[in-house]
């Protein structure tokens, strides 16, 4: 009988989406060979004729040590144990849609060094989340299960080369102009499989720290924030580059840099993506998260293909993705879904492919992407709360009362659509916080609008 574990320890780093804390407090060997037992016993479960789960991790110090715990976990449940070692998330997906086993990465993405966590699938790549496995999980990791009888065993494999071939299937490397492209993987996972996939490429690659170092000694991980875009920018201007792409710590995530140093938004290379896919899918369905901007169901429609508008989250994309049979799906965070992929993200796919039309394309990124780039964003503001259920209604009440013409949902939060400018607010899973995203017109009318929900929202908050 493994050991059983605190429910509210687990409660603390078992998230919507994934299991994520603080090392060695929140997440450590003992709750990793729980998870270990828990992910085994749902696999036994849900896919009685599955023996074995594959298993990667980053860069991270604490690694090596979760990864074993889980694995002993995974084992005293009777299921064989593929560990491909050091790997982005992306190349764990391609490992278990390729050989079709459950899996999990231990990486704690973008966070700072302090966290690990882990991210677990189902054979195929297919997505574990709350409602569909990680409850499941956790239950049993804090209740403990029986060993089984037979004690699978561990094994080693490399899948780099193999998941680089993946990546280049995706592309037509024939005939692309050179580029000058700067990739700054910030420490991360990128730094070992960015090379790998660039080696066939015809362009001119220059990595920015690219040395595997999970205490992130240059800067953090986490392009979304644009602080830890700087040194990249500087590097585009200084050596002329036609891009720059910057990855997070598991490398599932890419943000691009025009010529020029600007940041390109999630919703922009999500319309290019669509664009490009649907040229060679015509008629397909493409899903969009609504905090998109409005330019992807634009394009997607443009391009004469059915979009699709899902709520946020890597789960609901996939499921919607499956259900519908769509070719693609993109977020506004720079997750980019590729059906071809098992329906899993890859920044590494995104990147390839985007490369792919700036290489066919006569000019520069940033005139690539003018036609797109139709109007402005307030990014993400979030406004701590006491109590987001509360605030939600009042807004929507608002509005609902005051606005001549209004088109309201509560698929995700609440998004409010007024024609020349709209809004979503949506709680965070983990914090007293609530999450504003508005588009509009031009940066003015943004502004405005943004002083207008605020000044409603603080009516209650």
């Amino acid at each position: 009988m493994s050991d059983t574990l605190d429910p509210a320890q687990l409660d603390a780093i078992v998230k919507a989406y994934d299991v994520r804390g603080t090392y060695p407090d929140q997440i450590n060997a003992d709750i990793c060979r729980g998870l270990g037992t828990g992910f085994a016993t749902f696999i036994r479960q849900s896919e009685p004729e599955t023996t074995t789960v594959v298993i990667a991790r980053d860069m991270r110090p604490s690694g090596p040590e979760l990864v074993d715990a889980f694995a002993d976990g995974v084992m005293s449940q009777g299921l064989d144990v593929v560990d491909v070692g050091l790997g982005s998330t992306d190349l764990l997906y391609y490992a278990s849609g390729s050989m079709n086993m459950p899996g999990a990465v231990f990486t704690a993405s973008h966070n700072p060094a302090e966290y690990n966590g882990i991210k677990m699938c189902r054979s195929g790549a297919a997505p574990i989340g709350e409602a569909s496995g990680l409850a499941d999980i956790k239950r049993v990791a804090a209740e403990g299960a029986p060993s089984a009888e037979a004690r699978g065993s561990r094994s080693s494999k490399d899948v780099l080369s193999a998941f680089a071939d993946h990546v280049l299937s995706f592309i037509n490397t024939d005939g692309l102009r050179p580029l000058k492209v700067i990739a700054d993987t910030a420490n991360g996972m990128g730094g070992l499989v960015v090379p790998e996939v660039f080696a066939q490429l015809p362009f001119d690659l220059e990595v920015m720290y690219p040395e595997l170092d999970g205490t992130f000694p240059n800067h953090e991980a986490n392009p979304i924030d644009v602080k830890n875009l700087v040194d990249l920018q500087a590097k585009v201007l200084e050596t002329g580059a036609d891009i720059g792409l910057a990855f997070d710590g598991d490398a599932d995530r890419v943000f691009l840099v025009d010529e020029n140093a600007q940041p390109v938004s999630g919703s922009l290379t999500t319309a290019l993506l669509a664009k490009s896919i649907l040229a060679e899918n015509p008629g397909a369905k493409v899903i969009y998260n609504l905090i998109c901007s409005k330019v992807v169901p634009e394009v997607v429609t443009e391009s004469g293909g059915t979009p699709l508008r899902s709520r946020v989250g890597h789960s609901f994309i996939k499921q919607l993705m499956a259900s519908e049979g769509a070719v693609f799906g993109g977020e506004h965070s720079a997750h980019y879904y590729f059906a071809d992929n098992w329906r899993a993200d890859s920044g590494l796919i995104a990147s390839v492919m985007i490369l792919e039309q700036l290489g066919r394309f006569d000019g520069p990124l940033s005139e690539l992407l003018a036609p797109l780039d139709r109007y402005a964003a307030s990014g993400e503001i979030n406004t701590r709360v006491s109590d987001a259920a509360v605030v939600i209604d009042h807004v929507a009440a608002h509005y609902e009362s005051h606005a001549s013409t209004v088109n309201s949902d509560r698929l995700d939060g609440l998004t409010v659509d007024q024609g020349e400018w709209w809004f979503n607010l949506r709680p965070s899973n983990t914090e007293p916080l609530l999450r504003l995203n508005l588009e509009a017109a031009d940066a003015d009318a943004v502004a405005s609008r943004v002083a207008e929900v605020q000044a409603v929202m603080a009516e209650v908050g």
